[in-house]
C-alpha cells in the first residue's frame, strides 16, 4: 500500500467516528500558538487543548517573520486575543546557516534553486532561547498584532515532554 493509499484508509476510519462537525471557527480558547513543523511537536497534547482550543501556526523554525500574516488573521477575522511560541531544543535549524542550507537545495537540486535558494532567508539562529525572544518581542511590536496582546514563550524538551518558559526580552 502507498503512503496516500494509507492516508487515503486513515481517513475513512477517521470520518467513521467522526464528532467535531459543530466545532466553532473561532477558537473557544481565543489562543494562538505559534510553533515549528516538526513532526515531533504536538502541541495540542503538549498543552492539554482540544480541537477548536486554539490555532496551530507552524513553519520551519516558528519564526514569527512567516507568521505574522495569519498571526493578524487569527486575531481579527477569528477573535484570538493571546499568543504562545513553541520552540524546541533539538529544532533543525539550530545551528544552521543559510550558506549550508543553499548549498544543500543547490547541490541536491542542481544550479536552478542556485538563484531562488541566493534570495530566500532561511531563518537559522545558533540559540534557541535568544530566538524564542527575538519572535517574542517581533510579535510584540508587529503594527499586525493588537497593542497588550500577551505574548509566552515556551521551550520543549523533546527528551522529557516538559516545557520551559523563557522571559520576553527586558
Amino acid at each position: 500500500m502507498s503512503l496516500v493509499e494509507e492516508i487515503i484508509a486513515a481517513n475513512a476510519e477517521f470520518a467513521e467516528a467522526f464528532d467535531a462537525a459543530n466545532i466553532p471557527i473561532p477558537p473557544r480558547r481565543k489562543l494562538a500558538i505559534l510553533t515549528c513543523m516538526d513532526a515531533r511537536i504536538y502541541p495540542n497534547k503538549i498543552f492539554g487543548l482540544h480541537e477548536g482550543d486554539a490555532h496551530i501556526i507552524r513553519n520551519a523554525g516558528g519564526r514569527a517573520a512567516d507568521a505574522l500574516r495569519s498571526l493578524a488573521i487569527s486575531q481579527e477575522l477569528m477573535g484570538t486575543r493571546e499568543i504562545v511560541v513553541l520552540h524546541h531544543n533539538d529544532c533543525g535549524l539550530l545551528g544552521r546557516s543559510n550558506a549550508e542550507i543553499r548549498s544543500r537545495l543547490v547541490s541536491s537540486l542542481g544550479k536552478v534553486a542556485m538563484q531562488p535558494a541566493a534570495n530566500l532567508d532561511f531563518l537559522p539562529w545558533p540559540d534557541v532561547e535568544q530566538a524564542l525572544r527575538n519572535e517574542m518581542y517581533d510579535i510584540q511590536t508587529s503594527p499586525l498584532i493588537r497593542p497588550g496582546t500577551p505574548v509566552t514563550g515556551f521551550i520543549y524538551d523533546e527528551e522529557t515532554g516538559l516545557i520551559r518558559q523563557v522571559d520576553a526580552l527586558a
